[in-house]
């Protein structure tokens, strides 16, 4: 049974099928169904958005976000981290943009409101810009405000709905007016808890079939929103919508009643190579729990205590998580390079699973724009 509930999981979050669909369209359906795709900064291989959506979608092209924002059909806020979300649960971000605005996060309260009035009335006059664009205007028209102070007044401005981003240059933002990002019509009604505890909920069974209670508030804060999702959750039982399982290895899960009636059948053995910060393992004790694989991002630990290496990507293979592999992309020389293989059982390592990881990798690294691969640990 613990196979299939693995099945179920995959299949939910696409891994195991192009359900999405392919091109631009599918990278849309993949961000509807998954709820969110989060944003990563970091660049020692194609950054997680990308990386999760070429994993799901065939022919994703990185170009497919920015013409997704131009097109308002996605925007950038928070989910659990800063994400492309679907426009159409915009309003779901009202919550926090008026909690910022209210004052009531302590990441947002340095800010310097003189500044943030003045990049306002900027935008409002010339359209979108960039954060460069914000030049001190005196005699010198030399200097230009300190990076710290307008970075902060930027952030606080689109966390609170007063800009949003309308497309991105590489990583490098671009602000403007919400009324240039968003349709005509959306619905900008403030939900109330429990319709905001449902959309959570519904959010997180859609894209995960098999979840457990942390998943449902997930760095989310405030006894009012558990208490208004335990509502909701015992509602979707009563109703026959999920299913409370026993434990998963411990822990009190839930999973979708329909889709367990038909458990996804095992299918054959495709390899993929997941970012760290995939939707289907970003929820670490349910990984554990449900694919007995203990994962940790190790770039944020010093040298001294790394095991697997700085930017160790999970393996997926059918149904288990049989490894991790530390890589880097050498963009300049073009070139891939594998710099350490950790499998989890080195009995996986048989001609079909070598076979298909080399595969995918070459397929990855012509991805990343590195087509030369450097993997001679895979043979060690």
């Amino acid at each position: 049974m613990a196979s299939q509930f693995r099945q179920l999981a995959l299949s939910k979050q696409g891994l195991l099928s192009h359900e999405f669909g392919t091109g631009l369209s599918g990278t849309l359906n993949a961000i509807e169904h998954l709820g969110y795709v989060q944003i990563d900064t970091l660049s020692v291989v194609e950054r997680a958005h990308h990386h999760v959506l070429w994993n799901r979608v065939p022919g994703y092209s990185p170009t497919h976000l920015n013409q997704l924002v131009r097109e308002k059909l996605i925007f950038e806020h928070w989910f659990h981290a800063a994400s492309y979300l679907p426009v159409k649960d915009y309003r779901y971000a009202i919550p926090m943009m008026v909690s910022i605005r209210n004052g009531e996060n302590r990441y947002y309260k340095d800010t310097d409101e003189k500044l943030m009035r003045e990049i306002l009335a900027r935008v409002q006059a010339e359209g979108s810009l960039k954060m460069r664009d914000f030049k001190k205007e005196d005699k010198n028209k030399s200097t230009s405000w300190s990076w710290g102070p307008v970075r902060r007044a930027l952030d606080k401005l689109f966390m609170q709905g007063d800009l949003m981003i309308r497309e991105r240059d590489g990583m490098e933002k671009i602000y403007a007016l919400p009324e240039h990002c968003l349709p005509e019509g959306i619905d900008l009604s403030m939900p109330t808890l429990s319709e905001y505890a449902a959309y959570l909920f519904d959010t997180t069974l859609k894209a995960h079939g098999v979840f457990t209670w942390k998943q449902l508030i997930h760095l989310k804060t405030g006894q009012p929103l558990r208490d208004a999702m335990s509502k909701v959750l015992d509602a979707r039982i009563e109703a026959g919508i999920v299913q409370k399982l026993d434990t998963v290895d411990g822990l009190i899960a839930y999973v979708d009643a329909e889709a367990s009636e038909e458990l996804p059948a095992s299918h054959q053995k495709t390899l993929k190579i997941l970012s760290p910060f995939d939707n289907a393992i970003i929820h670490r004790d349910r990984l554990s729990a449900l694919f007995k694989f203990d994962y940790r991002l190790e770039c944020y630990v010093t040298p001294a205590k790394r095991v697997y290496g700085y930017f160790c990507l999970p393996i997926l293979y059918a149904d288990k998580f049989v490894g991790r592999m530390d890589c880097k992309a050498h963009r300049a020389k073009k070139q891939f390079e594998v710099l350490s293989l950790h499998l989890e059982n080195e009995h996986i390592k048989t001609d079909q699973f070598t076979s298909a990881l080399r595969n995918e990798l070459q397929k990855f690294a012509e991805f990343n724009q590195c087509p030369v691969l450097s993997d001679s640990v895979i043979d060690e």
